[in-house]
């Protein structure tokens, strides 16, 4: 009773760890795979079939070690495959061309990580009530001349406010990007 007990309190902590992994690296997963092939639907796919062999593999993963290294080989491997078996029936890029971009994607991944944090921290210090009206600029179920209304501004004139939030926040970037590289 005791070993099924602790057997069924290790196979939940695996599955918490896995969960806490995946959830933290799944966004630049994503990326390197939407990097690599023509459409986000293949990205999906390939993701989907990346997170089971993930969580098959999982065991030979080392508590500590880079999970986002780990899953990127083996995201590499499942587009090198697709490519394979898609590429007669589809425009798809060379294998070889593939494998450059992924490595190119692999040595570009922390400066991505770095750009993305510093946005986090950008975005992160506007006012809530602003970063509410450009978040939901980037919903699929809100229209621009909604957000504009709710705003209180003109279609055109939230476009504008938009535009200099946006340039705003590139410059913010841009500087926590320099003052990291010039500490």
């Amino acid at each position: 009773m005791q070993r099924a007990s602790n057997m069924l309190m290790s196979e939940s902590n695996r599955n918490a760890r896995f969960v806490r992994e995946f959830a933290c690296h799944e966004e630049a997963i994503r990326a390197y795979v939407r990097r690599l092939v023509p459409s986000r639907s293949d990205c999906d796919d390939i993701l989907q079939e990346v997170a089971m062999i993930l969580w098959e593999k999982f065991d030979e993963f080392h508590e500590g070690g880079n999970f986002r290294s780990w899953a990127f080989g083996f995201a590499r491997y499942k587009v090198l495959s697709w490519l394979r078996d898609n590429g007669r029936r589809r425009l798809v890029l060379d294998s070889d061309v593939v494998s450059m971009i992924a490595d190119e994607s692999i040595e570009e991944d922390s400066y991505l990580e770095q750009q993305r944090l510093a946005f986090r921290s950008c975005f992160g210090k506007l006012p809530d009530d602003q970063r509410t009206l450009i978040a939901n600029a980037y919903r699929k179920d809100m229209t621009i001349q909604d957000i504009a209304a709710t705003s209180g501004r003109t279609t055109a004139g939230f476009y504008q406010w938009l535009y200099r939030m946006r340039q705003m926040l590139l410059e913010c970037v841009q500087r926590t990007l320099a003052s990291e590289a010039n500490p």
